[in-house]
């Protein structure tokens, strides 16, 4: 029974977190992720579905202090940095776990310098499977790895993004089609910080409509607001 329970105790541990990241974007309650998860036990030392939901969203769940410029709580960084160490990438892991994984440590690093890590942590893993990417491949790839789409972003991926405009573009209009709306809003968060998207793609209204369709979905939630607030430049 405990193990058929994990994923339906994880599942909804991912939604409330997305919840609180996306009010605390709107300007609502301040986001404190300090009170869900623990700091200072042992990484890794209890199977806390709050520690695993960070990980799973990844550096997204440090972006109202990325995008608002704001100081980020030390006991709420203290918390990260624990799914950051519980939770390191295995031997063999997939590109986007890797570079997930990479994302969480640079934000830490980026919002406190006290974090900062081994030299290794520093450099950028290897970017070169996007490189002849179909661009379908390619849009399900980025949309997985939206928490790298941030302002000012520079790395292997979002140059593959950048590389690839109208690409990313149809991919859009795919995951639409196709009413995954959490691959629709991903690659549109992409979309805002690229140039040379197609006038034609109507990005804005898209924006929109896959907000309506996927809103029993914080984690869509999220990506939307992310991408409203970036191509607002409200301020980040």
């Amino acid at each position: 029974m405990e193990q058929s329970s994990t994923p339906t105790r994880l599942s909804g541990a991912v939604r409330d977190l997305a919840s609180d990241v996306v009010s605390a974007l709107g300007g609502g309650d301040p986001f404190r992720l300090s009170g869900k998860v623990t700091a200072h036990e042992p990484a890794g030392a209890s199977g806390d579905p709050a520690l695993a939901a960070v990980r799973v969203l990844g550096a997204d769940v440090l972006l109202p202090a990325v995008l608002h410029h704001a100081p980020a709580d030390r006991d709420d960084l203290a918390a990260f940095d624990r799914a950051v160490q519980a939770y390191p990438p295995p031997a063999g892991a997939s590109p986007t776990s890797v570079w997930s994984h990479w994302a969480m440590r640079q934000t830490l690093m980026r919002l406190d310098a006290s974090f900062d890590g081994a030299p290794a942590d520093h450099l950028e893993p290897d970017g070169t499977w996007l490189d002849d990417a179909s661009w379908q491949f390619l849009t399900h790839q980025l949309a997985v790895l939206a928490p790298l789409a941030v302002p000012a972003g520079d790395c292997a991926v979002f140059r593959a993004a950048r590389r690839r405009p109208v690409d990313v573009a149809r991919g859009f209009v795919r995951a639409v089609r196709r009413r995954d709306w959490l691959q629709a809003a991903g690659a549109g968060r992409w979309l805002v910080l690229l140039d040379g998207v197609p006038d034609t793609l109507g990005l804005e209204t898209g924006l929109e409509f896959v907000a309506q369709m996927g809103q029993g979905d914080p984690r869509v939630a999220l990506q939307v607001t992310a991408a409203r607030l970036m191509r607002a430049g409200a301020p980040v």
